[in-house]
C-alpha cells in the first residue's frame, strides 16, 4: 500500500472505470497433435476456411482443412513451442499483409514484417492475401511493352504489361538470373519491381537482392522471403503476399512487375501440407487442386481498363523442369495457366549460349502486339533467318558441303546467336537494341570476328548517344570495319 492512500485509491477507481466488465465469448479449441509446421486442432466447429487461428504461446496459423472433428491449421510461425493440448482461438480474420509505398526498398517475410533491419514498416493499409482476378469487362488488351533489357526475350518473345509469362528450365540454367536482369531493366522505368522467394536458399537470395540493390533502382523494388527453412505455411502464402502488394500498385494506375521464384517449389510445399492435413493425393502424388492454386494466383495478373485507372501487374513467374521434361505435372500445368513461356535449355547453357533460350520451344501468345515499333521494325526477319540457321548447322555438321549462299546464312546466323548472348546483369537500353539488331539484319557484322562481337555490343550506347538516326548507321559499319581489321 502506497503512503498516499486518497491519491493511490482515486488513480485505482480512475483505472476501473476504464475497464469493460461486461460477458465475452472466445472461440477456444486445442491442439490434438502437431508436427512439421501442422497442427490439428478440436473444438473450433465456426472456424471459417482461411481463418487465422491463435495460439496460447501467440503463434500464429490458418485454417486449411475443415473436417467434422478436426480442423488442419497451418503454422505461420516456429512450431517449436506449441504443444499437444494447448488452446488455440479464432480470430474471425483472414491472413493480411501490409500494402503501399512503405514497403518501397525493404525486404520483408510473407506477413510483411522487416527482414532488412531497418525498422518497423509504417503502412497505412492491409489487404488479404486473397483476392478475387480482375473480371473479363475490368480488363484491358495488352498493348504496351515490357523492356526487359535481354535482347533475346526483346527481340523474339516480347512481353507486355499484364502478361504472364512462365520461365522454365532445368536447375541452374539462369531462370533467376533472367528475372532479376528483368528487374534490373525497370530501373529507368515507372514500374514497381516485386520479387518473391519462395524455399531459395539464404546465399540464393542474398546474391539477387545485392543485384538489384547494384544495377537496379532498389528504392522501387520490394523483396519478399519465405526461405527453404522457413515454416511451409510461410511459404505456401508468399506469392499470394506479393501478389496483393504489387495489386495495390496496379490498382491505384500504376505498374508493377512480379518475379515469383519459384512456384515448383511452392507446389511441393502445397502438396507437403496437404499430405499432412490428410489429403487424398491426385496425379503424381500432388492434391487435386494444385492447379487451381497457381490459377487463381496467376489470373490476378492484368492490364486493367481506363474505367479501373488503366494499371497494370505484369507476373514472371519461374518453375523447374527435371532434365528438360516440359510434360512434367507443374510445367504443363503453368504453361496452360500462362500467355507463353521462355524455355531455358541446359546444353545452351553449358555451351555458353547465355541466356540459354530454346528459340524453338519459347513462344509469347501476345508477341509482336506489344513489342515497341521501332524494334520490331529493325529485328525484321530475325526469328525466321535464327531458325534456318540452326537447321543449316545441324545439317553441314554431318558432312554437307554447302554453297555460297548457304554459307552467307550460315555467317550471318553465327552472328545472330552471338549478338543474342549476353553478360548477367547488364541489360540493354531499347535504342541500343535497335542498333544491334538494325546492324544484324543491314549485314554490318558479317565481317566481325564472333570473338568481337561483345566488343561491339559494349561499343554500341556510346556511340548510340553520339550520333544522329541518319548517321548512325554509318558510325555503326566503321566501327565494325575497324574490328575487322584488328
Amino acid at each position: 500500500m502506497p503512503r498516499d492512500t486518497p491519491l493511490w485509491v482515486s488513480a485505482t477507481e480512475n483505472a476501473l472505470k476504464s475497464v469493460s466488465f461486461v460477458p465475452r465469448t472466445a472461440h477456444k479449441g486445442r491442439v490434438e497433435e502437431i508436427s512439421d509446421g501442422v497442427a490439428m486442432i478440436s473444438g473450433l466447429r465456426g472456424v471459417t476456411l482461411d481463418e487465422v487461428l491463435r495460439f496460447e504461446g501467440g503463434q500464429t496459423g490458418f485454417a486449411r482443412v475443415l473436417d467434422p472433428d478436426l480442423i488442419g491449421c497451418v503454422l505461420l510461425d516456429a512450431a517449436s513451442e506449441v504443444e499437444a493440448g494447448d488452446a488455440v482461438f479464432g480470430t474471425g480474420e483472414v491472413v493480411t499483409v501490409p500494402t503501399g509505398d512503405a514497403l518501397l526498398g525493404r525486404v520483408v517475410d510473407p506477413l510483411g514484417r522487416p527482414l532488412d533491419g531497418k525498422g518497423l514498416i509504417n503502412a497505412t493499409t492491409h489487404l488479404p492475401i486473397e483476392q478475387p482476378a480482375p473480371s473479363i469487362i475490368e480488363r484491358d488488351l495488352v498493348t504496351e511493352p515490357v523492356q526487359t533489357g535481354v535482347v533475346v526475350v526483346d527481340t523474339l518473345f516480347a512481353l507486355g504489361r499484364g502478361q504472364r509469362e512462365l520461365i522454365v528450365g532445368d536447375h541452374s540454367t539462369g531462370k533467376t538470373t533472367l528475372a532479376i536482369d528483368a528487374l534490373i531493366a525497370q530501373r529507368g522505368s515507372d514500374m514497381i519491381c516485386i520479387y518473391v522467394a519462395v524455399g531459395q536458399k539464404t546465399s540464393s537470395v542474398r546474391r539477387a537482392i545485392d543485384a538489384l540493390e547494384v544495377q537496379g533502382n532498389f528504392a522501387r523494388c520490394i523483396v519478399v522471403v519465405a526461405g527453404s527453412s522457413e515454416a511451409p505455411g510461410l511459404q505456401w502464402i508468399a506469392p499470394y503476399a506479393g501478389m496483393t502488394m504489387a495489386e495495390h500498385f496496379r490498382d491505384n494506375g500504376q505498374h508493377a512487375l512480379i518475379v515469383i521464384d519459384d512456384l515448383s517449389k511452392h507446389a511441393a510445399t502445397h502438396r507437403e501440407i496437404a499430405l499432412l492435413t490428410r489429403q487424398s493425393p491426385g496425379r503424381e502424388a500432388y492434391p487435386g487442386d494444385v492447379f487451381y492454386i497457381h490459377a487463381r494466383l496467376l489470373e490476378r495478373a492484368a492490364k486493367l481498363s481506363k474505367e479501373r485507372g488503366g494499371g497494370s501487374l505484369t507476373a514472371l513467374p519461374i518453375a523447374e523442369t527435371d532434365s528438360g521434361n516440359l510434360s512434367a505435372y507443374i510445367p504443363t500445368n503453368l504453361i496452360s495457366i500462362t500467355d507463353g513461356q521462355i524455355v531455358l535449355d541446359a546444353a545452351l547453357f553449358h555451351q555458353g549460349q547465355k541466356p540459354a533460350v530454346d528459340v524453338g520451344l519459347s513462344v509469347s501468345r501476345v508477341g509482336g502486339k506489344t513489342q515497341a515499333p521501332e524494334l520490331r521494325k529493325a529485328a525484321g526477319t530475325l526469328r525466321l533467318d535464327y531458325a534456318q540457321f540452326l537447321e543449316l548447322e545441324v545439317f553441314t555438321r554431318f558432312g554437307g558441303v554447302p554453297d555460297g549462299r548457304v554459307r552467307a546464312q550460315l555467317t550471318r546466323g553465327a552472328r545472330i546467336r552471338e549478338a543474342l548472348r549476353q553478360s548477367q546483369h547488364m541489360p540493354l537500353r531499347l535504342e541500343d537494341e535497335v542498333a544491334l539488331m538494325r546492324a544484324v539484319q543491314a549485314g554490318v557484322l558479317d565481317s566481325v570476328p564472333l570473338t568481337a562481337i561483345t566488343k561491339f555490343r559494349a561499343a554500341l550506347p556510346a556511340i548510340v548517344d553520339q550520333e544522329t538516326d541518319e548517321t548512325l548507321m554509318n558510325a555503326l559499319t566503321q566501327f565494325a570495319a575497324t574490328l575487322a581489321e584488328s
